[in-house]
């Protein structure tokens, strides 16, 4: 696990805005584009929801990175 995401007390955070806020992606626009290209994964799954809510103890991949979101 290279790193860790908290949701700070929120539910969820979605999928593009995570790839955002980490900075993956330079721009939500971009962050949609590679979640629509099949390049994201979700618990090793690929997911192409861009608003998909991303939960604590889900883990995230895109482009050989990799994290762990936690509460």
């Amino acid at each position: 696990m290279n790193e860790q995401f908290s949701l700070e007390g929120h539910g969820f955070i979605p999928l593009h805005n995570l790839l955002k806020v980490l900075g993956w992606c330079d721009s939500g626009a971009m962050a949609k584009m590679v979640i629509d290209d099949g390049l994201v994964q979700v618990n090793g799954e690929i997911e192409v929801r861009k608003r998909c809510k991303i939960v604590a103890g889900q883990c995230v991949s895109f482009n050989g990175q990799e994290v762990e979101v936690t509460e």
